[in-house]
This record gives structure tokens, sequence and C-alpha cells, in this order.
């Protein structure tokens, strides 16, 4: 699983590298293209009229509303400022591999439990219980594992095997709640990160209306808006990886109810069964 973080964090790190290049690539387009529209209007400025300037004001609103959401999201990008919304940007990259990482694990442990108990009751009557270990052996999960441990001191007492079930059973719940605190702690990080970064902003649109001297809604507004985009971000980013999170609270939960009455039905069915 481990391996499964570092792939997930690469191919992050290089999705993040990429969109930078096409922001970068995409902004100096607009600057070129821009400087060429300048161009061309001083030219027709000349041969047209105010009749032909006001047919085109649709067809620049057109254009602008036919702006897929891909590029909205780069030019929201560029706007919030890439020094503060690249934390948050990490944050959502990170937080989704080590999601990913947990919704694989969790379903790799999922287990048919009355399957397998049925087997192993199987075998354990007929005092099969090397068959029954190698039953156990073969099925994959936590209370696969935990039934093994038990079937393995069975020549030891039942009263052993108990211990053995509760002790492995606790090892078991540590490994499925494995990184939930580094989602938990991204979700945290990334309105954090957001919220910081409007704070900063506001600072820097006071500092542009103490320069300019004037506290014109051109000035306020514009450094109010990138400072909340910020914030905006974090909390989706935060949002999304709350609903993941709460998702895989509720995968470990069922799986440690299957655990627990599983290892009572087991020990049920040795204590039938006990030689």
């Amino acid at each position: 699983m481990k391996k499964v973080i570092a792939l997930m964090s690469i191919i992050g790190l290089l999705t993040f590298t990429n969109l930078n290049s096409v922001m970068a690539q995409d902004a100096k387009n607009a600057n070129e293209a821009q400087t060429e529209q300048v161009a061309t209007d001083s030219n027709a400025a000349a041969t047209v009229d105010s009749n032909a300037a006001v047919a085109e004001t649709p067809a620049v609103e057109e254009a602008t509303e036919d702006k897929s959401f891909h590029e909205v999201l780069k030019e929201k990008y560029i706007q919030g400022g890439a020094g503060w919304m690249t934390p948050v940007l990490l944050c959502l990259i990170l937080g989704m591999a080590l999601v990913i990482e947990r919704i694989i694990y969790l379903n790799m442990a999922t287990t048919n439990v009355n399957k397998l108990l049925e087997g192993i009751e199987n075998n354990v009557s007929k005092g099969d219980y090397a068959a029954a270990k190698e039953l156990c052996r073969n099925t994959r999960g936590p209370v696969a594992s935990i039934f093994y441990q038990g079937l393995d001191r069975v020549d030891e007492g039942l009263e052993n095997v108990e211990k053995a079930v509760t002790s492995y059973g606790g090892v078991q719940m540590a490994r499925l709640e494995a990184n939930l605190t580094w989602i938990a702690l991204f979700i945290a990080l990334a309105p954090s990160f957001g919220f910081l970064g409007t704070v900063i902003g506001m600072v820097q649109a006071f500092d542009d209306i103490e320069k300019a001297g004037d506290i014109s809604p051109t000035v306020v507004a514009g450094g109010m808006k990138v400072a909340l985009l910020t914030t905006v971000f974090g909390l989706i980013v935060a949002i999304i990886l709350q609903i993941f999170y709460n998702y895989l609270l509720t995968k470990i939960e069922s799986l440690v109810s299957q655990m627990e009455d599983g290892s009572i039905t087991f020990m049920d069915i040795l204590i039938k069964n006990k030689r």
C-alpha cells in the first residue's frame, strides 16, 4: 500500500507540474492574443463605425460564456495566486492519494464471513484443524487472519485461543485505521491555507488602497475577489476529503462489526467441537 501512496503522489505532482505548464502557456497565448487584438482593433477603428462595435458586443459575451469548466478553473487558480493555491492543491492530491489507498485496502479486506465460518465449522466438526487453518490462510482479509491465529493455538486451550483472537483483532483494527489521521490533517489544512491566503490578500488590498489614496470600489473589489478565492478552493477541497473520510469510517465500522460478530461465532464453534 505504501507503493500505491507513493505512485499516487508522483502522479499528482506530475499532474500539478503539467497544470502549471499549461497555465503558463495559456497566459502567454492570452497575452499574445490580447496584443494582436489591440493592434487589430486599432487598424479597424478607422473603418468600423459605432453600430458595428455594438453588434460585436454580444459575440464577445457569447465567447466568454462558452468557456469550459477546466478553463474557468485554471483562470480562478491563477487569480487566487499560485503561492497560496498550490498548498491547497497539494492537500487535495495527497489526501486523495491516501483515500484511494484506503479504499483499495478496505475493499480487499472485505470477506464473506458466513461462508468462511461455514467452511471452518465443517472442518472442525471432522477434527481436521489443519484444513480449517489452510482455509483461513487462503482467504484474504483481517477476519480470516484472526481465525487463523485462533486455530493455531487450539492445542493450548480455549482461553489462549480467546486471548489470541482478541489481541490480533486489535492489531487488525489498527491496520484498518492506518492513514486516517493524515487524511484528517489534510482536511484541516486545506481551509486553513485558504483562510491564510484570504488574510494576506486582504492585507494586500488595504496596501493597494493606501497607495491609491482612494477607497474606490474597483480597488477594494479586485483585492477582495482574489483574497476570497483561496478560501473557496480550500473549503471545496476540505468538503471533498471529508466526504471520502466519512465513507472510510463507515467502511471500517462495518468491517470491525464483522470481526466482532465473526469472532463470537468462531469461539462458539470451537467450544461446541472442542477436543
